[in-house]
């Protein structure tokens, strides 16, 4: 634990601040009828930095519920992903969306 000296008399007192992460918001990829099995698998190893097998992983999560989970950011980094998504997608000519969710 921290420990504070006063400077005015020989006084020990205990720091009793507390750091709070920030919050955590998930990134969501959601499932449509036209994005390629092999094109949402791509996203999760580019943006996400995913390995081949859990991408896969997602991917057919995505494909049979609906939406996956891609990670858990801080809000600025998880806007960002969501965005990169986005462009990449539409630079393909595919729909895939993401969306952020508080984690």
């Amino acid at each position: 634990m921290p420990w504070d000296f006063v400077s005015d008399g020989e006084v020990l007192t205990e720091n009793h601040n507390r750091v709070r992460s920030p919050g955590g918001w998930n990134v969501v990829v959601l499932n449509d009828d036209y994005s390629t099995m092999d094109f949402v698998i791509f996203v999760f190893e580019t943006v996400f930095h995913h390995t081949p097998a859990l991408s896969h992983q997602l991917m057919l999560k995505v494909h049979t519920q609906g939406r996956a989970v891609a990670g858990t950011f801080t809000r600025d980094i998880a806007e960002t992903k969501v965005d990169e998504v986005i462009t990449l997608a539409r630079g393909q000519g595919q729909p895939l969306m993401a969306i952020l969710e508080p984690a």
